[in-house]
């Protein structure tokens, strides 16, 4: 089946932000290791596994419309501090979540309503779990302070 040209580009420019997400949160979540943080490496772990999921999905789609998959990987930002590396990754979420919409407003211009989907339930993901949670933590941290915060996160990976 041949996709439309337009949505097969974006479908590139998507997974190389799926790509670099599941890159920064893969490094992310090896610092939280190296600092015996367990509770937040378990967290940020899951969404490198979520984010790999998600470009799985985008890759799978473009072979199946006819396009050939970009493994071009959008730039990182590792940070050096555990809020620094919540901004971070809220930072990216943020992003990923303007790209998506701009994705689905594209998809039903050109009609194509499974790519539409697809990117619907990303969407969901990103903001109702991903973006939700990393808010949260930047939140905790403001309400308990880091020292508090950190303490709670310390634990075996």
């Amino acid at each position: 089946m041949q996709g439309n040209l337009e949505v097969i580009n974006y479908l590139n420019f998507l997974l190389g932000g799926e790509l670099g997400a599941r890159d920064q949160y893969f490094i992310h979540s090896e610092m939280y290791g190296e600092w015996n943080y367990g509770k937040l490496y378990e967290r940020i772990h899951h969404e490198m596994e979520d984010e790999t999921e998600h470009a799985q999905a985008i890759i799978r789609r473009l072979l199946m419309i006819g396009g050939k998959p970009d493994m071009t990987v959008d730039a990182i930002h590792v940070g050096t501090t555990v809020p620094e590396m919540l901004q971070l990754d809220l930072d990216l979420e943020y992003k990923v979540q303007q790209h998506l919409k701009e994705g689905i407003a594209l998809c039903e211009a050109k009609y194509d309503y499974v790519t539409r989907e697809m990117l619907v339930a990303q969407l969901k993901d990103t903001e109702e779990d991903h973006a939700h949670w990393l808010e949260q933590q930047l939140r905790l941290i403001k309400m308990v302070g880091l020292p508090n915060y950190l303490q709670s996160q310390i634990g075996d990976i």
